[in-house]
């Protein structure tokens, strides 16, 4: 028997990041929860998409469909921008989102750097 929860296995399965190929757009921090008894077990991921006119959009969509099921639980815990440069493979995260608040970019910057190890990544609070 396998000792692994349903939520872990579907936790391990998710992309920590993704985000448009390039240019700048908003981005979520996402904390995704285990809704199962018992089961502490939490990931953050990192989510951005030029599409979004909100940093709202890109919650409802990826927590839509990360709950479906109700095994899982999502809570945005900040947002703000990247500006992603893959010619110059450079990756600039600041700002925050009005609705959510500030993400911890120190956070989303170790994120993107297990998934882009060849790139310049940086962050600041400044700008919106």
């Amino acid at each position: 028997m396998c000792s692994q929860t349903k939520a872990a296995a579907l936790m391990a399965n998710i992309p920590r990041v993704d985000i448009d190929p390039s240019g700048v757009f908003k981005y979520v921090l996402i904390r995704v929860h285990s809704r199962e008894e018992g089961d502490d077990a939490e990931i953050d991921i990192v989510r951005g998409y030029a599409w979004a006119e909100y940093h709202a959009d890109i919650y409802d969509k990826v927590s839509e469909e990360l709950e479906k099921g109700g095994i899982l639980d999502c809570e945005c815990v900040g947002g703000g921008r990247i500006k992603h440069d893959p010619g110059a493979k450079k990756i600039h995260v600041y700002g925050y989102s009005i609705g959510f608040g500030r993400a911890n970019h120190a956070v989303t910057t170790e994120k993107l750097k297990d998934q882009y190890p060849d790139y310049e990544v940086t962050w600041d609070n400044e700008g919106y």
